[in-house]
């Protein structure tokens, strides 16, 4: 059965004061029973007082005289502690009486001293009001009265005030019945105001209402709606602005619901996946995007590249908190042109200076060893030797790059202890990081042993260091962690405390070769320029990838992964 809300509060308030009303009741009934007891009692012990006195000063005389002047419907016991019956006045033959020591007022007197009992006799089969009370020694008088009717009417309660608590309650139900129906009938009419909100999307006003709580309540729907009605309305200018961003973009967007249906694309994302596959929209056709949904774990970020028709793409996959998630597609096929034009324009200029750079160097170290002009020949010569080492060491970065974008058999791949490894780095790179005042803390699981080149690994954690050192400033922290994933490769992240990039344009170019966030660094600085793509590279020839981002609060961030042993 369904009750409104006045019926729901008129039954909760009127179950509320009938278990109040009948508490009190009981309780006054039980109160005054249990007065009228005590009374009694306090009688039936003076009976017995007074027959312990008899015994006392009478000794052995008849208890005829004695009876005499108590109530002529009164029954006296005399009960040895063994139980044994020595006198009644209602039985002749006290002997032929059954022991009394379990009985209830016996064993509650020789327990406490006293006990009262309401049973019915088994010598006469009468009911009595019996009362026992040791007197000390081996004796116990009992008393009792026959309980009757006279008797029982004098146990009942008054029930004066019985009527009282019927008409006061009577009274009380008409004020919940009263109070319920104003709250019922406010409630009604809050729920109407609330039900009319659903049939309107314009601005309302809150009806009127009692100047109390319910009042209060309406305004604020009122208010709430006016407000998240309002909000609707931006969020649909803001949706419409959004899509047309998407439209435009010069890359292809596709969201997808979490059940992996489409749920929007940009029609350049139709074209670059027309060209890719000619086919419907669906992530099936992303095998690896589909294997990376179902095993990726903890994290919400993909991509890999993809070519097809002769175009090459960039396919980058975020997952939102809902768990759906978006497939960015960027034509990227200029970019690797350029970027192949970059490697063989890195492999040509390293052709070209190995012989004449290696000259100068031999020529220079002649002319240090013989006497030519003094101090300043011998500075001007130290200055030529130092840059000579550092387009060594160029040509050594580019013939390195050329090398990894070669046949993997060109390297010997072994079992690489990582501690022992990044400590190397630590004591090779320790007067930097002294000089620096730079922290270098280790975190990574005991025994970590990767598969590759230890030179290249080296070379890795090496140049994400001698980054720290040159750009990211003093008194910071170098944190190395790592852990093992479930496809047998093991996660890095090296991150510092340092200044890091502010602009995040900058992030996506750090890999590329000759690139500075400013070519000032450069003149500070130093450095080739193809530290981070000899890392990115070394990481990719071990089937691995890197990527970078901000480290919150301050600093660098680099995550890549490396094929555990």
């Amino acid at each position: 059965m369904n009750l409104n809300f006045q019926q729901r509060l008129v039954l909760s308030f009127l179950v509320i004061f009938a278990l109040f009303a009948a508490a009190i009741v009981l309780f006054d009934q039980g109160r005054i029973r249990r007065y009228k007891t005590e009374a009694l009692q306090e009688r039936l012990d003076a009976y017995a007082g007074e027959v312990s006195q008899y015994l006392l000063f009478r000794g052995g005389a008849p208890m005829d005289s004695l009876l005499r002047l108590m109530p002529s419907d009164i029954r006296l016991t005399l009960v040895e502690r063994s139980g044994r019956v020595l006198y009644d006045n209602v039985v002749p033959d006290p002997d032929a009486m059954e022991n009394h020591a379990e009985r209830p007022e016996i064993r509650s007197a020789v327990r406490t001293g006293s006990g009262t009992f309401i049973r019915t006799s088994a010598s006469n089969d009468r009911a009595y009001l019996y009362y026992a009370k040791d007197y000390g020694g081996s004796l116990i008088i009992r008393v009792a009265l026959p309980y009757n009717i006279r008797l029982q009417s004098f146990l009942k309660p008054d029930n004066a005030f019985l009527y009282f608590i019927v008409g006061l309650f009577l009274i009380g139900l008409y004020f919940i019945y009263y109070t319920g129906r104003y709250f019922g009938r406010t409630v009604r009419h809050l729920r109407n105001f609330a039900a009319s909100l659903d049939s309107t999307q314009n601005e309302v006003q809150a009806p009127k209402f009692p100047d109390n709580e319910f009042g209060e309540v309406a305004g604020r729907l009122a208010e709430n709606f006016n407000r998240i009605t309002a909000n609707e309305k931006h969020l649909v200018q803001e949706r419409e602005k959004l899509l047309l961003h998407i439209r435009t973009l010069a890359e292809g967007v596709c969201f997808f619901n979490p059940d992996r249906s489409v749920a929007f694309s940009n029609g350049l994302f139709v074209q670059y996946f027309n060209v890719l596959f000619d086919d419907m929209i669906s992530v099936v056709r992303f095998p690896d995007v589909e294997k990376f949904l179902d095993d990726r774990g903890g994290d919400d970020y993909y991509e890999t590249r993809l070519t097809g028709n002769g175009k090459e793409f960039l396919l980058r996959l975020n997952i939102f908190e809902d768990s759906s998630f978006e497939i960015i597609l960027t034509d990227v096929t200029a970019q690797e042109r350029n970027r192949r034009m970059k490697q063989e324009l890195t492999g040509n200029v390293a052709h070209e200076l190995r012989t004449p750079v290696t000259s100068i160097r031999g020529f220079l170290e002649i002319l240090l060893h013989n006497d030519l002009g003094e101090a300043k020949a011998h500075e001007y010569l130290e200055r030529a030797y130092f840059q000579t080492k550092t387009l060594s060491e160029l040509i050594s970065d580019m013939s390195l790059l050329t090398r990894l974008d070669g046949k993997q058999d060109a390297f010997v791949f072994s079992e690489v202890d990582a501690a022992q490894l990044l400590e190397r780095v630590r004591i090779d790179m320790a007067a930097a990081l002294s000089e620096k005042n730079i922290a270098f803390v280790v975190d990574i699981p005991p025994g970590l042993t990767l598969r590759g080149n230890e030179s290249l690994l080296y070379s890795v954690f090496r140049n994400l260091t001698d980054n720290v050192t040159a750009h990211a400033g003093n008194d910071i922290e170098i944190r190395i962690k790592a852990s093992s994933l479930r496809d047998g490769m093991v996660q890095f992240s090296f991150a510092d405390t340092g200044a890091g990039i502010a602009d995040q344009r900058h992030l996506n170019r750090l890999f590329e070769r000759f690139y500075r966030v400013n070519e000032g660094r450069t003149r500070d600085t130093g450095g080739s320029g193809l530290g981070l793509s000899i890392v990115k590279n070394t990481i990719q020839f071990h089937g691995g990838a890197i990527s970078v981002r901000n480290n919150l609060p301050t600093g660098l961030e680099f995550i890549f992964t490396l094929p555990e042993k």
